[in-house]
C-alpha cells in the first residue's frame, strides 16, 4: 500500500505484518492512514492466506502517538453527532476476527489505545512507554479509557488517564500489570510477535477465529454501553480547540516521571 501504511505477508507462515509508516510524525494517524488501516483490516477478511496479523510502528521512536494534530477532521454541525476517524481504524471495528498482536517500541499514547484496545495481546520491548495526554491538553479521555480499563487494573487505567503527560508507564510496569504480555530486549518485540503469530497461524483457522470472537464477546457489551456515553462526555468536557492548542504549545519537553 502507498501512504502511511506498509503491509507484508509471509505465505508460508500465514502471518501478515502491518506497519504504521509515518516515523517523521511518530506514526500519528491522519485521515489517509485511518482509511488505509480500515481498508487493510477489511482486506484481510477476504484473504485466506492470512491467518494472523502483527501490528507495529516504524522508526523505533514510537508505535503510535494517536491522531495527527495537524489533521483536519470535519464535524457535523450538530451536538448529537461526532466523527472520530480512529473509531473505525481498528481490526474489530472492521469485523476482522483473525488474531492481531501488537508489537510496541517507543511511545504509545493517546489514540494509540484505540489500536492496542483492539489487538488481542501486546508485546513490547524495553523502550516502550505508555501514556494518555488528553487531560493535560484539556480533552476528555473517553474511548481510550474505555479500552484501557479492560486491559489494565482500574486504578492503573484511571491513573494513566488522569495524570496526563506528567507520567509515562514504563514497559516493565506495563508488563507487571498485564497490559503487556511479553517484554523483550530493545528491538526484539516485532520478532517475538511474529513468532507468536506464526504459532497461532499454524492452528486450524476456524478454531482460532472462533476463539478470538468469543474473547471479544466478553468485552463488546461493556464497550457498547460505555462508547454510547463518550460523545456526550467529550462534547461537555473538551476545551475549545484554541485552548487545547495553547495547552499543547505550552507543554514541557521531557517533563514527565517514568514509573
Amino acid at each position: 500500500m502507498s501512504g502511511g501504511l506498509r503491509t507484508s505477508t509471509d505465505k508460508d507462515t500465514g502471518v501478515a505484518v502491518v506497519t504504521l509508516d509515518r516515523p517523521e510524525r511518530l506514526n500519528a494517524v491522519d485521515l489517509a492512514l485511518a482509511a488505509e488501516l480500515a481498508g487493510a483490516w477489511r482486506g484481510f477478511r477476504f484473504d485466506d492466506s492470512v491467518r494472523a496479523v502483527v501490528l507495529t510502528g516504524a522508526g523505533g521512536r514510537a508505535f503510535c502517538t494517536g491522531i495527527d494534530r495537524s489533521a483536519a477532521v470535519p464535524q457535523p454541525g450538530s451536538p448529537y453527532m461526532m466523527d472520530d476517524p480512529l473509531l473505525t481504524a481498528g481490526p474489530k471495528a472492521n469485523d476482522l476476527w483473525k488474531p492481531v498482536i501488537a508489537a510496541v517500541a517507543g511511545m504509545a499514547c493517546g489514540g494509540a489505545f484505540y489500536l492496542l484496545g483492539e489487538a488481542d495481546f501486546v508485546i513490547a520491548d524495553e523502550t516502550a512507554t505508555f501514556f494518555d495526554p488528553h487531560t493535560t491538553y484539556g480533552m476528555v479521555s473517553a474511548y481510550e479509557s474505555v479500552h484501557m480499563v479492560q486491559r489494565m487494573p482500574y486504578g492503573e487505567a484511571a491513573r494513566t488517564a488522569l495524570m496526563g503527560t506528567a507520567e509515562r508507564l514504563s514497559a516493565r510496569r506495563a508488563y507487571e500489570i498485564g497490559l503487556v504480555s511479553e517484554l523483550t530486549p530493545p528491538g526484539e518485540a516485532l520478532a517475538a510477535a511474529v513468532r507468536c503469530a506464526a504459532v497461532i497461524a499454524s492452528y486450524p483457522a476456524e478454531a482460532v477465529q472462533g476463539t478470538v470472537r468469543a474473547l471479544w464477546s466478553a468485552r463488546e457489551a461493556a464497550n457498547a454501553h460505555a462508547f454510547a456515553q463518550a460523545p456526550h462526555l467529550i462534547a461537555l468536557g473538551n476545551q475549545p480547540p484554541r485552548r487545547q492548542a495553547e495547552l499543547f504549545a505550552a507543554r514541557r519537553p521531557d517533563g514527565f516521571r517514568l514509573r
